[in-house]
């Protein structure tokens, strides 16, 4: 039972690779960018920070 596990996990850790890894991170922050900028005022200009931030998150080279 235990090697089934391991074997699993392995193919877990190789899925995720590098671009995976970075999108997990920037979908939800893009999507928050999103949500915020409905707010009046403040909201267009918050979200292009949230963007451009999200962007350098998937220019991490890993």
């Amino acid at each position: 039972m235990s090697a089934i596990k391991i074997l699993i996990a392995s193919a877990l850790l190789l899925s995720l690779n590098a671009c995976v890894l970075t999108k997990v991170v920037s979908m939800p922050m893009r999507i928050t960018g999103a949500v915020v900028s409905v707010v009046p005022g403040v909201g267009n200009q918050v979200d292009e920070a949230i963007d451009t931030a999200a962007d350098g998150v998937d220019d991490i080279p890993l």
